[in-house]
């Protein structure tokens, strides 16, 4: 009996010490876990601190997204030997220099991607990959300051494919005005006197106008999660069918270090591309701007993301 009692005993004791240590273990964990948020936000702070202190700031963020695959002899699609893949890119490199009195802020964009679907029984079909993506874009825009939130200012904004057509069309903004900064990473950008040029082998569609600039731009990270946004905007004050606008978000959370995923899409519209795209593309000779459906441009990639 006596022997019965202590087993019992030994046993209770036990699962009371590995009881109590497991709630020590859960409450060590938790006060870990608050650390690490602590120190989490202390470095956010410092980084804010840091992006507020004048000086040259010097970067690049993307996304990369592809796909591959191949099929033998699957019957249950319509072509059962095929081979097929995307690859999609974007850089968007920038130097930013804040400065007591004035700051420059210069920015780029480049989107590529190329597109493959080869039916293997098919000897006329395109074996290799075909271009799909093709945006460049380059900012510049220097500000003297008013105000701690205001700026006299002067931008130069090109547009224009990379790959192929290169500038033709092309689009080159300059123009001067005000600059808005409320916040911090949120730049507004209006200038009523702005020159639109437009570069283009096709004069009777493509024109260069007189007009006003809109530019916005905003960068906020909150954790892990990184948002960027930039939206532009030419009103021509000669024709509305010279006007055109494109907005671009990128949306990043970061899984390992400056590594993560991302979603980017585009927005676009812009009249005179889609009467180009009616008459040197499809053919048809009778469009104008008043008969052609001007529909609205779009983008989108899903991948990795970069920032560094």
């Amino acid at each position: 009996m006596k022997r019965i009692l202590l087993v019992i005993t030994v046993l209770f004791a036990g699962l009371t010490s590995y009881g109590q240590t497991l709630e020590e273990l859960k409450a060590a964990k938790k006060q870990k876990e608050d650390s690490v948020s602590a120190i989490n936000g202390r470095i956010g702070d410092l980084k804010s601190q840091i992006d507020a202190f004048p000086g040259w700031k010097l970067g690049a963020f993307g996304t990369i997204g592809g796909s591959l695959s191949g099929f033998n002899n699957w019957y249950a699609q319509e072509t059962p030997n095929n081979s097929t893949g995307r690859i999609g890119i974007t850089v968007n490199p920038y130097a930013k220099l804040d400065r007591e009195k004035y700051f420059w802020y210069n920015t780029a964009q480049l989107n590529i991607g190329w597109v493959k679907f080869d039916d293997k029984d098919d000897p006329d079909d395109q074996e290799g990959f075909r271009q799909s993506n093709d945006v460049f874009n380059i900012t510049s825009l220097f500000g003297y300051n008013l105000t701690s939130k205001l700026a006299a200012s002067t931008l130069m904004e090109y547009r224009s494919t990379i790959l192929s057509n290169f500038n033709d069309p092309g689009y080159l903004d300059l123009g001067v005005g005000i600059t808005w900064r409320p916040i911090s990473g949120l730049v507004v950008v209006a200038h009523p006197l702005n020159y639109n040029f437009v570069f283009s082998s096709t004069d009777d569609i493509f024109k260069s106008s007189f007009g006003a600039k809109l530019l916005a731009t905003y960068d906020k990270s909150l954790g892990g999660f990184n948002w960027k946004s930039q939206f532009s905007a030419f009103a021509s004050y000669e024709d509305s069918n010279l006007s055109n606008w494109t907005w671009t978000n990128n949306f990043a959370y970061k899984v390992w270090k400056d590594i993560g995923l991302g979603f980017e899409f585009g927005l676009r519209d812009n009249k005179q591309e889609a009467l180009n795209y009616e008459i040197n593309t499809l053919g048809n000779a009778g469009a104008t701007f008043d008969n052609i459906d001007n529909k609205l441009q779009t983008y989108w990639l899903f991948g990795l993301t970069y920032d560094f």
